[in-house]
């Protein structure tokens, strides 16, 4: 039983000090590092990078001050040393992890001093320390936790929600920006987090902590090296004359000639090909701003994202005819390309989103 307890102990240390050696390699990656190891051609968000280092240097920094307790105190919750770990957790940790989170969301800059709100209850806590018993700090650095948890948890839910509906609405190209990798990042430190706050005083639970630090540092590595810098973000304020003044008496009217020059310089001129179009590149082709764009594609019932891979679909479409009609042997991937799409399983969800079936099955039928 001895030598069992004695295994185990330094597995469990070489686990530890493990972890704490990749977050430091992370933070030190993300700080020297100007490219990208995994995604040479994605040029990361420098805001986003600097942050993940901060977020990795904390989680370095926690495991040192968390050291005494996991190997001295033999995880005794009643500690004093116990209660300081939990509100440096609170005090740097958490707040990283939420400006981190807030930082992979690019159709703003949004303040990051509002997460220092969430720093307030662990000082009262910490404060109350002194005049109240052990058991009534811990369950309200507990609670504290978990109510912090949810209520974050819903705001980037909503806040996600809207950078999505912003990236339809601005960007024809979606690779390296679509959100559900945002989800399941938010999903996964809130999970952490409420697993954390729920404590626990077992070994098993520490080698859990351990192996999920190891999973947050893997995957958040691989967000900030394929999210795609937007070297082209809204503004935080609206141009002057970008947006009309709305009145009463005077209905705002867009203009009536929108339709036909998107005829005439994106259509005819097949611009929809370009790669990485934007909202701002076709309304400067137009001669209008994105205001009037952005109005015209929202009162046709689409979005711009949907009306540029419509185009593409489209020229996908008469490309694949005229092979037929020429007896010439093409690939769907090789008629994508061509149509404008960077990669295949982007044209593959567009596709299916314009005609209602996947591509397979289209070209299957057109053959009989």
């Amino acid at each position: 039983m001895f030598y069992a307890q004695t295994y185990a102990s330094v597995l469990f240390i070489m686990l530890y000090g493990g972890v704490t050696i990749l977050s430091v390699m992370a933070c030190l990656y993300l700080l020297l590092r100007r490219g990208n190891a995994f995604a040479s051609d994605v040029t990361s968000p420098m805001r986003l990078r600097r942050w993940a280092a901060v977020f990795f240097a904390v989680s370095a920094f926690g495991h040192m001050w968390w050291l005494p307790y996991s190997f001295l105190d033999s995880w005794n919750t009643n500690s004093l040393y116990c209660v300081v770990a939990v509100f440096l957790d609170g005090v740097f940790l958490v707040p990283t992890v939420m400006a981190t989170m807030l930082c992979m969301l690019q159709d703003r800059r949004r303040p990051l001093w509002p997460v220092a709100l969430f720093v307030l209850p662990f000082v009262v806590c910490m404060a109350a320390y002194p005049f109240c018993r052990f058991d009534e700090v811990v369950l309200s650095f507990r609670v504290c936790f978990l109510f912090e948890v949810v209520v974050f948890a819903a705001y980037m839910v909503y806040s996600i929600r809207q950078y999505g509906r912003w990236l339809h609405d601005n960007y024809a190209d979606l690779e390296h920006k679509e959100v559900w990798q945002s989800f399941v990042v938010v999903s996964v430190l809130m999970l952490v987090l409420a697993i954390y706050g729920s404590g626990s005083s077992s070994l098993t639970f520490e080698y859990i902590v351990q192996l999920n630090d190891v999973l947050i540092s893997g995957f958040l590595l691989w967000r900030v090296e394929t999210l795609q810098q937007l070297d082209d973000v809204a503004p935080e304020e609206p141009e002057p004359d970008e947006a009309p003044e709305e009145t009463s008496s005077a209905p705002f009217t867009l203009p009536p000639n929108i339709g036909p020059l998107l005829q005439l310089k994106c259509e005819n001129t097949q611009l929809y090909l370009q790669h990485g179009l934007t909202l701002y590149q076709v309304a400067d082709a137009v001669g209008t701003n994105r205001y009037y764009l952005s109005q015209y594609f929202s009162r046709q019932g689409m979005t711009y994202n949907s009306y540029i891979n419509g185009l593409r679909i489209r020229h996908f479409i008469n490309l694949y005819n005229q092979a037929v009609a020429s007896h010439r042997r093409v690939t769907a991937q090789q008629l994508a390309a061509e149509s404008g799409f960077r990669s295949y399983s982007t044209f593959g969800i567009a596709f299916k989103q314009t005609m209602g079936t996947t591509v397979t099955a289209w070209m299957r039928n057109e053959k009989l």
